[in-house]
């Protein structure tokens, strides 16, 4: 994303998302500045962590389905994020991907995969057992512990 701006960087990398998107028959757009929605409402949202080392982690997170009682519940979430968006409840803003397609979960990832696999031309690929046995061991002394776990950063 060197040479594009913040704003621009999410359209960019959410591409293969949108294209995605379309080929479910859903026409999203972005609210910006990274909320992925259609008509309906929210449908999915893009954050960016860029480092000082010049890295960056970009991801995507689509809802499927929702128990928007529950989800008001366990966020906060201030008038000022709804606001900005034009709109009085979270629960209302919400419309996931199994109602507005009535897919199953397994054909929307499976469409995602075709559209990002065509486009940049990944492979699949596996685990290994030493790649586990590394992340069970970081899980162990640091990822599980209570420290960690419960930190405010």
């Amino acid at each position: 994303v060197d040479g594009i701006s913040f704003a621009d960087s999410y359209a960019f990398l959410d591409a293969w998302v949108m294209a995605a998107l379309e080929k479910l028959g859903i026409t999203a757009f972005y609210v910006p500045l990274n909320d992925i929605a259609t008509e309906q409402g929210k449908i999915g949202g893009a954050a960016q962590k860029r480092l000082a080392n010049g890295g960056m982690l970009h991801h995507v997170t689509m809802s499927y389905d929702i128990d928007a009682d529950k989800m008001v519940e366990v966020l906060r979430i201030g008038k000022e994020k709804l606001s900005d968006k034009g709109t009085r409840s979270a629960k209302k803003r919400v419309d996931p991907l199994r109602r507005q397609t009535g897919l199953a979960r397994t054909e929307i990832i499976k469409a995602m995969q075709e559209v990002f696999t065509e486009r940049y031309g990944a492979a699949e690929s596996r685990i290994t057992d030493a790649e586990l046995a590394t992340a069970r061991e970081r899980v162990q002394s640091k990822f599980g512990t209570e420290e960690w776990l419960h930190r405010v950063p």
